[in-house]
C-alpha cells in the first residue's frame, strides 16, 4: 500500500484551513497545517508533496515562501490561494513556479482536482527520474557483461592455478617433520582462505553478468528450507545466532530449486552477520492467495533509511569485504520466477526481506 501524499495548508485562516483538512483528509491525504511563513518552513522540513499558500501572511508574502518551499522541496508542486484575484498576482505566481492559482472560497471538486493534477505531475517526475536510473542500470549492465569473458580467463583461471600449487604446497608440508609445519600452516591457511574468498567474489560477478536460465519444476518449498537450515546451521553456531523456521509441512511451487536455494541462502547468510552474537534470524514460508511467500528476517539494527533505496544496486555495500553483488543475484533470481523481492521492517527489530512468487 503506497504512503499517502502529504499536503502542507498555509493561511492564517484557522477556520478554512480546518476545512481544508477534513476535505483532504477524507480524499485520503495526510495533512499539515500553518499559519505563517515561519511555521510553514518548519513544516516542510519533515517532507510534502503538496503546498496550498496563501497569497498574503502575517510574516510575508505567500509568492516569496512559494519560491522558498520550491527550493526545500524541490518535487513539491505549490497551488496558490487567494482572495484577491489579479493579473498581477497571478503572473507572480507563475514566476514562482506555482503548478495552480485558486481564487477563494473554491469548490470542493476544483480544489481536490488541483490537488490530484499536482500529485500526477509528482508521479511524472518520479517515474522519469526512475526511468533515467533504469537506463544508467542498464548501461552498467552491458559493461559487466562485456567484461564478464575477459574476467572469465584472465582472473579466473590464475586463480585456479594458484588453488592447485597451494595445494602441492599443503601436501608437500605434511611430509615435513611435525615440528617444522606449524610456522608455515598459517601463512599456508591465510593463503588458500584469501583465494577462496577471491574465487567466491568472481563466481558472484560472473554468475550476475551471466545467469543460467532457469529450469522450472514442482519444487517442494519446506524440504528446500530444511536443507538451507541445515546448511547454515554450523556458521549461525559460530555466530551464536538462532534460526527460527516458520513453515508448513506441506507448500509447493514452480520454480527452479538451485536457483531458490541460492536466494535464500544469500538473504539467510546476511541475516546471521546482522543478527549478531545472540541475535535471531527467522525464516518463514506460507502461502499467500496466489503466490508463495517466504521471508528471512534479523534481529539486528535493520537498513537505514537513507541506504535502502539503493541496496539492490549492484556493487553497493556496506561491508568492507563484501561484493555488492549477493542481494542483486537475489532480485534477479525472483524476477526470473516472475516474482518481487521487497524490503520491510521485521518484528525483530532488523531487516525483513521478503520474497513473493506464483505459486505456478
Amino acid at each position: 500500500m503506497a504512503e499517502p501524499r502529504t499536503v502542507l495548508c498555509v493561511d492564517d485562516n484557522q477556520e478554512l484551513c480546518e476545512n481544508l483538512r477534513e476535505i483532504l483528509e477524507d480524499a485520503g491525504y495526510r495533512v499539515r497545517v500553518a499559519a505563517t511563513c515561519s511555521e510553514a518552513l518548519d513544516a516542510v522540513q519533515d517532507g510534502i508533496d503538496v503546498g496550498l499558500v496563501d497569497l498574503r501572511l502575517p510574516d510575508g508574502d505567500g509568492v516569496a515562501l512559494t519560491r522558498r518551499l520550491r527550493e526545500l522541496a524541490p518535487d513539491a508542486q505549490m497551488i496558490l490561494l487567494t482572495g484577491f484575484a489579479t493579473i498581477e498576482s497571478a503572473a507572480a505566481a507563475v514566476r514562482a513556479g506555482a503548478w495552480a492559482y485558486l481564487v477563494k472560497p473554491c469548490s470542493t471538486p476544483r480544489l481536490l482536482l488541483s490537488v490530484e493534477q499536482a500529485v500526477r505531475q509528482i508521479e511524472n517526475l518520479e517515474e522519469k527520474r526512475e526511468l533515467v536510473r533504469r537506463a544508467r542500470l542498464a548501461e552498467k549492465l552491458a559493461a559487466i557483461g562485456t567484461l564478464t569473458a575477459g574476467l572469465s580467463h584472465e582472473v579466473k583461471n590464475p586463480l585456479n592455478a594458484a588453488a592447485l600449487q597451494l595445494m602441492v604446497l599443503d601436501r608437500r608440508i605434511g611430509r615435513l617433520a611435525p615440528e617444522s609445519q606449524a610456522h608455515l600452516r598459517e601463512p599456508l591457511q591465510l593463503v588458500q582462505d584469501e583465494i577462496a574468498r577471491l574465487n567466491r567474489i568472481v563466481e558472484e560477478f560472473l554468475e550476475f553478468a551471466r545467469p543460467r536460465e532457469p529450469v522450472m519444476k514442482r519444487t517442494d518449498l519446506p524440504a528446500l528450507l530444511e536443507g538451507v537450515t541445515a546448511l547454515l546451521a554450523p556458521l549461525a553456531a559460530q555466530a551464536r545466532v538462532r534460526i527460527d523456521g516458520r513453515w508448513p509441512a506441506s507448500l509447493e511451487l514452480a520454480g527452479d530449486e538451485g536457483h531458490l536455494r541460492r536466494a535464500v541462502v544469500n538473504l539467510a547468510l546476511n541475516a546471521i552477520q546482522a543478527a549478531t552474537a545472540g541475535g535471531v534470524v527467522r525464516i518463514e514460508a506460507r502461502a499467500e492467495a496466489d503466490d508463495v511467500l517466504v521471508a528471512v528476517e534479523d534481529s539486528g539494527a535493520g537498513i537505514p533509511d537513507e541506504l535502502a533505496h539503493r541496496i539492490f544496486e549492484p556493487f553497493f555495500t556496506t561491508k568492507e569485504t563484501g561484493s555488492g553483488l549477493g542481494l542483486p543475484i537475489v532480485h534477479g533470481i525472483v524476477e526470473q520466477h516472475g516474482g518481487s523481492l521487497s524490503l520491510e521492517r521485521g518484528e525483530l527489530g532488523g531487516a525483513r526481506f521478503v520474497i513473493r512468487i506464483p505459486a505456478s
